[in-house]
């Protein structure tokens, strides 16, 4: 194996240390690896360089959670970034990926975290069913979708039916996307009380969309993504409500199908 390698990855290994923990860089190998300006020293050269850097950053992970950014205000907001590239730079050549790891970061992190559930800070709880929204929903964006090829309509045999590739099915402790929409509106809305909430997060033609659903609905909609079946979903509400099967499918026909068909929630198996 040539050496080469070996001493790239360590310059590698050296260069993101020294941007984003520059306490790590002592002044005898900074002027070993980095040239020096013709006005200013290898220092010097490396500060404008790692302030850019983390600029950079701070910028992509704040375009990613800006609800989260709000919650937290900008310059805490920019404290927990600055702690999150320490912990989590970034492994990835596009910084599409930097915040995979920020809602996980935020949990692992939390200074409640040794405390037992009922005595844990409701703010954080929040903070971290927000940033993970906002993930998903940042994911969607650019997750393979059912663009370009054909919908079912109504006519569609329910056999046919499955729920499409680019959905995210989501439970909250929080009105999360309430308040994500609040922001990006422009508005400034208060810190919510606690509420379970349930989503579903879909992109159909590029056009990403959050409907909000029932305790019943995510329930069939989480037996419908593990079981691929309408039929024995709606069996499974059944058995859930104590409604007959009849009364279920009734309902399921006359009340949402349509409109989750249109929604986009479904493709035709196999196509």
């Amino acid at each position: 194996m040539s050496v080469v390698a070996p001493r790239l990855q360590a310059l590698q290994r050296w260069m993101l240390d020294a941007l984003i923990a520059p306490e790590s860089a002592d002044r005898a190998a900074v002027e070993q690896h980095v040239q020096p300006g013709a006005r200013i020293d290898a220092a010097a050269c490396l500060g404008i360089y790692r302030r850019s850097y983390v600029l950079r950053l701070r910028r992509c992970l704040a375009e990613q959670f800006p609800a989260t950014r709000h919650a937290l205000g900008a310059p805490l907001f920019d404290d927990f970034a600055d702690s999150y590239l320490r912990d989590c730079p970034s492994d990835s050549t596009t910084l599409y990926e930097l915040g995979r790891r920020y809602p996980g970061w935020l949990e692992a992190n939390r200074p409640d975290r040794d405390a037992p559930e009922d005595q844990r800070e409701d703010w954080i709880d929040f903070l971290v069913d927000l940033a993970t929204y906002e993930r998903e929903l940042f994911h969607l964006f650019d997750a393979a979708g059912h663009e370009g090829q054909s919908w079912p309509d109504a006519c569609a045999d329910d056999r046919d039916l499955v729920l499409q590739p680019c959905l995210a099915l989501a439970q909250y402790r929080y009105p999360v996307a309430w308040y994500y929409h609040e922001v990006r509106a422009g508005r400034a809305p208060a810190f919510p009380p606690c509420a379970d909430s349930c989503v579903v997060v879909l992109r159909r033609d590029y056009h990403t969309t959050t409907y909000p659903v029932s305790g019943l609905h995510y329930r069939f909609l989480a037996q419908l993504r593990q079981s691929g079946s309408i039929a024995a979903a709606l069996d499974d509400i059944a058995g859930w409500t104590g409604r007959t099967s009849a009364a279920v499918r009734e309902s399921w026909a006359a009340e949402v199908r349509q409109a989750w068909i249109e929604a986009g929630f479904f493709v035709n198996r196999g196509g």
